[in-house]
C-alpha cells in the first residue's frame, strides 16, 4: 500500500484511513442507537476503561496495566451481554439497508395496494384508522411512544389493528419500507383547528401535525362517515378515491427510494 504521510516515525496509508474512518463510523451509529438509554452509561464506562488502557501501557503503569487487561480481555464477551437488545437493534438497521437488500434481493411488495385495499376495506365497515408511511424521515420517538410490530405489511394484519375492539385500534400505525413497525403511536398535534372551512377532528388534527413535521404522508379513514383523507406537508385532502390514493402512494414510495439512494448512509439511523 503507497504511503500517504507520516505522523512522527508512523506511515500512513490509505487503507490506515479507511480503516479509522469504518472503527468511527461503527462507534458513532452505536452510540446513535444507544444514546439517551441506560446502555449508553455503560458504553461510557467502556469507552473510558479502554482509554485508561492505552495510556497504562504508553506510561508504563504495570500494576494499572494489569488490572485493566483483566477487564479488557473480557470486555468482548461482556459487550455482547450488555447490549445485547441494542446489538440486534443495530443488525437490523443494517439488515434494512439499501444496499444489503439490493445484494439479497426480497420479493417485491405492491405496499401501495396493500394500503390502499386496506383503507378501503375500513372505509367500508367504518373502523376509523389512521395510517402514517414514511417517505424521508425516520419517526423513531414516535415509534417508541407505541407498541412495536416490526411485522411484513398486509391488508389483514392492518385490518385487525384497526377493529374498534383490538387494544391497538387507538392512535397511528407507523409504516416504513413495507414494514408495520408499530401501532397504537401518539401523534402531535397540529394548531389548526379547520381546514379548507372544515372543522378537523383528533384522527385528522394528529394526520396533520406529524406531516408538519416530518416527510410522512397519513392516510385517514374517517369514523364517523368512512371517508378517506390524506395529509402531507401540513395540507389534506378529503374523499379521496381508491385510483387517487394508490397513484398518490405509488409516486411517493417511487420517489422516496430514488431519494434514499442519494442519501444511503442515513438509512442506518432510521
Amino acid at each position: 500500500m503507497v504511503e500517504l504521510f507520516k505522523i512522527g516515525f508512523l506511515p500512513v496509508t490509505l487503507l490506515d484511513i479507511l480503516d479509522i474512518f469504518l472503527v468511527s463510523f461503527i462507534f458513532y451509529k452505536l452510540y446513535s442507537v444507544i444514546k439517551g438509554t441506560i446502555a449508553a452509561q455503560i458504553f461510557y464506562g467502556l469507552i473510558i476503561v479502554l482509554l485508561l488502557s492505552f495510556v497504562a501501557q504508553g506510561l508504563n503503569l504495570k500494576a494499572l496495566s494489569w488490572i485493566l487487561k483483566l477487564i479488557t480481555d473480557i470486555w468482548v464477551i461482556a459487550f455482547i451481554i450488555l447490549f445485547q437488545p441494542e446489538i440486534r437493534r443495530l443488525l437490523v438497521l443494517v439488515g434494512r439497508n439499501r444496499i444489503i437488500n439490493l445484494v439479497f434481493k426480497k420479493e417485491e411488495k405492491n405496499v401501495p395496494e396493500i394500503i390502499t385495499e386496506a383503507a378501503f376495506d375500513l372505509a367500508q365497515v367504518q373502523h376509523g384508522a389512521l395510517m402514517v408511511i414514511t417517505l424521508s424521515t425516520g419517526l423513531k420517538a414516535v415509534i417508541e411512544s407505541g407498541e412495536m410490530i416490526q411485522s411484513k405489511i398486509s391488508k389483514n394484519l392492518l385490518r385487525s389493528i384497526f377493529f374498534p375492539r383490538s387494544p391497538l385500534h387507538d392512535g397511528a400505525v407507523i409504516i416504513s419500507n413495507g414494514i408495520i413497525e408499530a401501532a397504537r403511536c401518539t401523534l402531535p398535534l397540529t394548531q389548526k383547528t379547520n381546514i379548507g372551512g372544515i372543522d378537523l377532528g383528533m384522527r385528522h388534527r394528529a394526520a396533520v401535525g406529524i406531516t408538519e413535521q416530518a416527510d410522512v404522508l397519513c392516510v385517514v379513514v374517517s369514523e364517523e362517515t368512512g371517508s378517506i383523507s390524506i395529509a402531507q406537508d401540513g395540507n389534506i385532502t378529503r374523499g379521496v378515491s381508491k385510483e387517487f390514493l394508490y397513484k398518490r402512494l405509488s409516486e411517493l414510495l417511487n420517489i422516496s427510494k430514488d431519494k434514499g439512494w442519494k442519501t444511503i448512509f442515513e438509512n442506518f439511523s432510521k
